[in-house]
């Protein structure tokens, strides 16, 4: 795993130096990886046209594979905290390990959630072939994000269910909380309607209980070069910047479970 992260700090940068990790059909996926950089808007047409170019080559070798077997972190200074931080989806022996960065006031991130996600977990993590850890970060570029954020850190301590609910309300419901001038009193009652606990989840708040958390994100996501939001790292292959379209990502995904799949049964 230690090694796997110092790689994963280079990957995270565009061009040669990427390119020259993978070669064969999982190439490609620079690429789209690479249409990102320098930014957060992701280019549709140029995705679309690479994801195409994608799905016509066979499934050949990939020089460098390296499946986890946990996404968990251990001891010494190049392990970062990602089996403290987030929330996990999916089975935890799963070949296919992505970890999500995504701001809750970002609005490709919402576009990411409330389009292709649901699919994915369909198709990807409920039937066990995707392990899937979301690690809400603030990036500090949209309004009312930490409230936001703080909220959701809140719910996970009551456990999925609360979580699972409020998470899916502050996406779909953006632009309320977004918008507003005081958004702790509508953070408040999205937590209430999910079933949260308004006491501890008060308590909570107002002890600060997940600004550690919090801040651990953001210096992970500094520490692994995150430029924009969403971000996504497979582990094991290059991170991939950017909300691409649902099909795109379903197509990708396969792909990586059947190179893993591959190469674990040799």
């Amino acid at each position: 795993m230690t090694a796997f992260l110092a790689e994963l700090g280079q990957l995270t940068k565009c061009g040669d130096a990427m390119s020259r990790w993978v070669r064969g059909p999982l190439a490609l996926l620079v690429t789209i990886i690479t249409a990102g950089c320098g930014g957060d808007t992701p280019n549709q047409q140029g995705t679309a046209a690479t994801t195409q170019a994608l799905l016509s080559q066979p499934i050949g070798e990939l020089t460098q594979v390296k499946p986890s077997s946990a996404l968990e972190s251990s001891s010494g200074d190049n392990q970062l905290p990602l089996a403290e931080l987030g929330y996990d989806q999916g089975n935890q022996d799963a070949l296919v390990r992505i970890v999500e960065m995504s701001d809750y006031g970002c609005g490709y991130c919402r576009k990411f959630h409330l389009e292709t996600f649901p699919i994915l977990r369909e198709e990807f993590i409920e039937t066990g072939k995707v392990l899937w850890k979301f690690v809400p970060f603030v990036n500090g570029m949209f309004e009312n994000s930490l409230f936001a954020t703080e909220a959701a850190e809140c719910a996970l301590e009551q456990g999925s269910l609360p979580f699972e609910a409020l998470n899916e309300r502050l996406w779909s419901d953006q632009a309320s909380w977004k918008r507003s001038n005081d958004p702790e009193p509508v953070l408040r009652g999205m937590a209430q309607d999910a079933g949260v606990d308004l006491m501890e989840f008060d308590t909570c708040l107002n002890n600060d209980n997940s600004i550690d958390r919090i801040a651990s994100a953001r210096s992970t996501a500094s520490r692994l070069g995150v430029r924009g939001t969403p971000t996504f790292y497979p582990i094991g292959f290059p991170p991939i910047e950017g909300a691409l379209p649902t099909e795109a990502f379903q197509q990708v995904l396969e792909l990586m479970h059947q190179e893993i799949s591959g190469v674990a049964g040799n």
